[in-house]
């Protein structure tokens, strides 16, 4: 059995004796149904041929027990449906955590190369198609074998001449829908990755609704939108047209085994080779016999349908992340903050090479408690410096040490707790205040939160809010100035009390009044701790304690503030250039 299988059949372990319970009812239910008939041969075929005076009481006890028969199928058929349905829907919860869950592992370098809606269709979409295959596949294969094997045995016995003409279309049907079969794959699978891509387009509009409204870029989303959805129509054309000919064949052919023994059922009757009882039951037995191969049918469209799905699945929970902990990776604890970067060398891209690297042999040593600022054009790294430390990305070569501690030889747990990181794009999730700030130390009371706020200049505009810390900020922050959402991201990282600081950016898009507030917020919450700062904003580092001047080559400069005016290089140039 290959490992994809394994993996698929794995998740009815532990939703086993539901699952098994299922199949013993769909069992039931499916042998219920084939008595019934037997039942109503029984009263046209033995108790009538003896006149309805006599046999009266007997009709009665036999409807009684056909009624029994009924209810007990009543009975399978609930069962099926909610317990069988929920075991189904609770396979999809653990699909969809599974993968949720792997995302969580993934590095920067997955997504960089991913699109959020693509990403969100396979954990909507895809496993709500797998989940229905995993409930009714089984369910539908059980009840179509219990009745197609049953009925066919107990056609034989009534007239197995009949019974061979009943069953001479399947080896047709079967050729036909293995055909079409991998046809219907192929278009199942390219209407996932066109849903997938209506999705992106969707959360990409839907996301950037301010820029399109700024720009007055409606009609341009919309055709964009537009053509995606075309494109999506046209894979549904091609589906449904090969499910069209499957299922039309298919009825027709379950319709011609009705003719068919009609046909040759009189004949023999007119023969004296068959009774009409024996008629009738008969095509009450077709029908038990011809409903499970309409069951198939439908069976192997949901099969190819959830298995397109389960692929596509599969295909992101087999991506290995490239960031993982070591085996034996301890807890980084009691950090001083000091940070060494030893011929470390950079690519983004899969293929690293000399030309293509980002950094290259960089060696760089950051004393505890040391004020350092990045500076440079950009590409030239800076960013890039900061997301090695707290392993965002990995090294191609080199290695960084904390504390003279190589960073992946510990948990990424431990080294990211020891990061605070304020970013100039700012990220606030949907909900409150207090949510926000709490969000990296959930644990925190309220006392805490508020003098985290007040320390980043943020208590006093949060008062003013309609609720207060309880105020419900909207997605994104949407309903939050810059300035505040920014204060609202140092208060989280006061909070989070690191003893190392990383501002990427931080002041650069916001006015002169909420730069001036935010950087005396910055400047209160770097005391003490060692602090990187990447900033535009040559005015705002003149305090740090070093500067150090990137450019393609490397480290340029170094120095202070006024050292590198006096050298009159790189620095010297861009601080008077940005006068």
């Amino acid at each position: 059995m290959s490992a994809k299988w394994r993996k698929f059949l794995s998740y009815y372990r532990p939703y086993l004796k539901g699952f098994i319970a299922d199949m013993f009812f769909a069992l039931v239910g499916a042998a219920t149904s084939l008595v019934i008939p037997l039942l109503t041969r029984y009263i046209t075929g033995t108790v009538l041929t003896e006149g309805f005076t006599g046999p009266k009481n007997t009709i009665v006890l036999v409807s009684l027990i056909m009624i029994g028969l009924l209810a007990v199928e009543f009975g399978c058929n609930y069962f099926i449906a909610y317990v069988g349905h929920m075991v189904g829907a609770k396979m999809e919860r653990d699909l969809r955590n599974e993968l949720f869950t792997h995302y969580q592992k993934l590095s920067f370098r997955f997504y960089d190369n991913q699109k959020v809606g693509s990403l969100m269709s396979r954990v909507t979409n895809d496993l709500f198609e797998i989940t229905e295959l995993y409930h009714h596949g089984p369910e539908d294969l059980m009840i179509s074998a219990i009745k197609l094997v049953g009925s066919f045995v107990i056609l034989w016995i009534i007239n197995f001449r009949l019974a061979l003409v009943a069953i001479l279309p399947v080896p047709f049907m079967v050729v036909f829908a293995t055909i079409l079969n991998r046809k219907m794959k192929r278009t199942f699978k390219r209407n996932r990755e066109r849903i997938a891509e209506i999705n992106t387009r969707m959360e990409d509009s839907l996301s950037g609704i301010r820029v399109v409204k700024s720009f007055t870029g409606e009609e341009a989303e919309i055709h964009k939108f537009s053509e995606g959805n075309d494109l999506f129509l046209d894979s549904k054309r091609d589906n449904y047209r090969y499910m069209a000919i499957y299922h039309a064949v298919l009825w027709c052919i379950t319709g011609l085994i009705t003719v068919g023994v009609v046909a040759f059922g009189s004949d023999m009757i007119g023969n004296g080779t068959l009774t009409l009882q024996d008629l009738i039951a008969f095509l009450l037995y077709v029908n038990n016999f011809t409903e499970p191969i309409r069951k198939l049918v439908n069976f192997t469209e949901q099969f190819q349908n959830g298995m397109s799905g389960f692929e596509r699945f599969y295909e992101m929970i087999c991506i290995e992340p490239d960031i993982e902990d070591a085996p034996n990776a301890s807890e980084l604890k009691d950090v001083k903050g000091t940070i060494d970067f030893q011929d470390v060398s950079f690519s983004y891209g899969d293929n690293p090479t000399k030309e293509a690297n980002v950094l290259s042999h960089l060696n760089l040593h950051i004393a505890s408690g040391e004020y350092v600022a990045l500076v440079g054009h950009s590409g030239v790294g800076k960013t890039t410096i900061c997301s090695l430390i707290p392993r965002f990305y990995e090294p191609t070569s080199g290695k960084i040490l904390i504390d003279d501690t190589d960073i992946q030889s510990v948990t990424q747990k431990s080294l990211r707790r020891q990061i605070g990181i304020v970013q100039q794009e700012v990220y606030l999730f949907s909900g409150t205040v207090l949510e926000n700030i709490r969000y990296g130390r959930p644990e925190a009371t309220l006392e805490e939160v508020v003098d985290a706020a007040k320390r980043a200049n943020a208590h006093e505009f949060i008062m003013e809010l309609p609720n207060g810390y309880d105020t419900d900020i909207g997605q994104r922050g949407v309903k939050l100035s810059g300035g505040q959402k920014q204060r609202l991201s140092i208060a989280r990282v006061f909070l989070k009390n690191p003893p190392i600081l990383i501002f990427d950016e931080a002041t650069s898009s916001l006015d002169n009044e909420s730069e001036r507030v935010i950087q005396d917020a910055l400047e209160d919450l770097a005391k003490d701790r060692t602090t990187l700062v990447i900033a535009h904003r040559l005015t705002t580092i003149q305090n740090a304690k070093r500067i150090l001047v990137l450019s393609e080559k490397g480290i340029e400069e170094s120095g202070t503030h006024e050292e590198l005016l006096n050298n009159h290089g790189i620095y010297s140039k861009l601080y008077h250039s940005a006068e």
